[in-house]
C-alpha cells in the first residue's frame, strides 16, 4: 500500500473506548467538569435521580401533598417551607383531627397547625443536597472514566502520532498546491542547486498585484563552496539567505518546496548566524553572544553541513569587524577537515577581494538601480561584489530629517575621498606595492585625517568680527560689577546697545 495506505492500516479505531466516552460524557461537556453537566444523562441511575429532583422539585412536593391529602382527607393540606426547619406539611385547625399520627408537629399557629412527615424530609434532604451530591457522583464517574482511558494510552498516543502526520502531510500538500511548488530531489552529493528559489513565507505577505523576485542558488565543496554576498540595507540579502535554509529543510522533511527546481545533496547540520541579540541574564553583550554562536559553528562544521552567516563582525569596530570575517572566510575556506557550503552576507565590501585569492570563493551582490535620489531594490542576486550600502538612501526612505541625511551624505563624500580598491598580492594582480588583507584597511591615523577635515569650519569669535563688536568687548572688560548698582547696570546696557544700533 502507498504511504497514506500504511498510516489508514495502521490506526487503531479503539471502538470499545469510543463507545464508553460517549456514553459517560455529555454531547457538548463544559471544559471543566466542576462546572456540572460533564455526563450524559443515563450514565448513571442515581444522578439521573437527583438531575430530575433538581429540575422538577416543585412538581415533585406538589405530587407528595397531593398523596397526603388522598390518604388521610384533609382538603386544607398545602405544603411550605421555611428557614427554620425547612419542608412542613400545613393543616387549618378544623381537619387536625385527621393528622396521622406518625407526622410530627412542628410549629403551632393560631388557625393551623405545622407537620413534618419522614417521606417529606427525606425529599427535602434530596431537594437541598442535590447540586453538592450531583458534582460529587459527576466527578467519581469522570474519575472512573479517566482511569478506564489511561489503559488505552499507548494506541491513543499512536494513533495521535498518525494523525499529526497526517495533518502536517495535508497542510503541506495543500501550500504546495495553491503555492506553485515543486519536488525537489534529494541525493547524496555535496551540493546545492535551486533555480528560481523563493522565500515560502515573504511571499505570501506581497502586497496584492506584487510578485516575489526568485533567486537561483548553486553551491558544492569543489567549485563554488562560499558565496560571498554584499549589496545595500533592505535589498533581500538577509531573505535570500533564509530562503535558502528553508528550502533545504523543508525537502529533507518531505515537503514540495517554493522553487521552480531544486537539487539537494543531504545536510547533516543548518547551522546560521543572523540578526542580533544580546543576553543580558548572562552578562553577555551582543557581540559576544555572536562569537559564541559563531565558534560553535566553527568547531563542528563538516562537508555535508549548510551555513549561513549574515552580517558577522558588525557589533564590534569597523577593523575588528572586517578581520574576523576574513579570517572566518579564510577558515571555511581552507579548512582540512570539511567544506562546508556557505552563504556569507556582509556590508564590508573588502571582503569582495577574497575571490581573487581563493578559488572557491565567489561574489555576488543583490542588485539595485539608482535613479536621481531614489534606489530602487531589484532584490536579483548577480554575479559580481557590490561596493556601495546605499544606506543613506534607507535613512532618507525611514523618514529621517532632510539636514541629517544632507550632513550624512556630505561627511560620507568626505571620507571616500582618494579612498582606492583594496589590491591583492601574489602575482595574479597588479598590486602597485600594496598588500590584500585587513592589514591594507586604512590605517586609524588616516582616518582620523579625513574625520578633522569632515568638522565643520570653526566660527569666528564673537568679539573678532569688527571695531564694533572690539569696542563692546571692551567696555565688558572695563566693568566693575562688583561696585555696579542695578541702575548703573541698566544706563552701561543702555549705552551698549546704542553702539550696537550704530553698526
Amino acid at each position: 500500500p502507498s504511504g497514506l495506505g500504511r498510516i489508514g492500516e495502521s490506526l487503531n479505531p479503539c471502538h470499545s473506548l469510543r463507545d464508553r466516552i460517549e456514553a459517560v460524557i455529555a454531547p457538548d461537556p463544559p471544559t471543566d467538569v466542576r462546572k456540572g453537566g460533564a455526563i450524559a444523562d443515563g450514565a448513571n441511575p442515581e444522578l439521573d435521580e437527583l438531575r430530575t429532583i433538581m429540575r422538577d422539585s416543585k412538581k415533585i412536593l406538589a405530587e407528595l401533598g397531593q398523596r397526603e391529602i388522598e390518604r388521610t382527607g384533609i382538603q386544607s393540606l398545602k405544603v411550605g417551607f421555611n428557614n427554620v426547619f425547612g419542608y412542613y406539611l400545613e393543616v387549618t385547625s378544623k381537619w387536625k383531627d385527621k393528622v396521622p399520627d406518625e407526622w410530627t408537629r412542628k410549629q403551632t399557629l393560631a388557625n393551623a397547625e405545622r407537620f413534618i412527615t419522614q417521606d417529606l424530609k427525606d425529599l427535602e434532604q434530596k431537594i437541598l443536597g442535590a447540586q453538592e451530591k450531583i458534582q460529587e457522583i459527576e466527578e467519581r464517574i469522570f474519575t472512573e472514566l479517566v482511569d478506564e482511558v489511561a489503559a488505552y494510552i499507548a494506541p491513543v498516543q499512536h494513533d495521535a502520532q498518525l494523525i499529526a502526520r497526517l495533518d502536517c502531510l495535508l497542510s503541506m500538500a495543500k501550500v504546495a498546491a495553491k503555492r506553485n511548488y515543486t519536488c525537489p530531489v534529494l541525493d547524496d552529493t555535496l551540493s546545492i542547486e535551486i533555480k528560481d528559489g523563493r522565500h515560502p513565507v515573504i511571499e505570501t505577505q506581497l502586497p496584492v498585484g506584487e510578485a516575489y523576485i526568485p533567486n537561483d542558488v548553486y553551491l558544492d565543496t569543489d567549485e563554488q563552496q562560499i558565496i560571498m554576498i554584499t549589496g545595500p540595507n533592505m535589498s533581500g540579502k538577509s531573505a535570500l539567505l533564509r530562503q535558502t535554509a528553508l528550502i533545504a529543510l523543508m525537502a529533507q522533511m518531505g515537503s514540495f518546496v517554493p522553487a521552480s527546481a531544486a537539487r539537494i545533496g543531504l545536510i547533516d547540520k543548518l547551522f546560521t548566524r543572523v540578526g542580533a541579540s544580546d543576553n543580558i541574564s548572562g552578562g553577555e553583550s551582543t557581540f559576544m553572544v555572536e562569537m559564541n554562536e559563531t565558534a560553535l559553528i566553527m568547531n563542528n562544521i563538516s562537508d555535508r553541513s549548510l551555513i549561513l552567516l549574515d552580517e558577522i563582525g558588525r557589533g564590534t569596530s569597523t577593523y575588528d569587524g572586517i578581520s574576523i570575517a576574513w579570517s572566518l572566510a579564510e577558515f571555511l575556506h581552507d579548512n582540512e577537515r570539511a567544506r562546508p557550503k556557505t552563504l556569507f552576507a556582509t556590508h564590508y565590501h573588502e571582503l569582495n577581494e577574497l575571490a581573487e585569492l581563493h578559488d572557491r570563493i565567489h561574489n555576488y551582490h543583490v542588485s539595485t538601480r539608482e535613479v536621481g535620489h531614489k534606489v530602487i531594490f531589484l532584490r536579483k542576486l548577480t554575479p559580481g561584489g557590490s561596493n556601495h550600502s546605499f544606506g543613506i538612501h534607507v535613512a532618507r526612505m525611514a523618514g529621517m530629517p532632510p539636514s541629517v541625511v544632507d550632513r550624512a551624505t556630505e561627511i560620507l563624500h568626505t571620507l571616500e575621498a582618494d579612498g582606492g580598491r583594496l589590491t591583492v598580492d601574489g602575482g595574479k594582480v597588479p598590486v602597485d606595492g600594496k598588500k590584500a588583507g585587513p592589514e591594507a584597511l586604512e590605517k586609524p591615523d588616516q582616518m582620523r585625517k579625513k574625520v578633522k577635515q569632515i568638522m565643520p569650519k570653526m566660527q569666528l569669535q564673537i568679539f573678532d568680527a569688527d571695531e564694533y563688536t572690539r569696542k563692546i568687548r571692551e567696555e565688558l572688560l572695563g566693568l566693575d560689577l562688583n561696585t555696579m548698582t542695578p541702575m548703573d547696570a541698566l544706563w552701561k546696557l543702555n549705552e551698549l546697545r546704542k553702539i550696537a544700533e550704530k553698526k
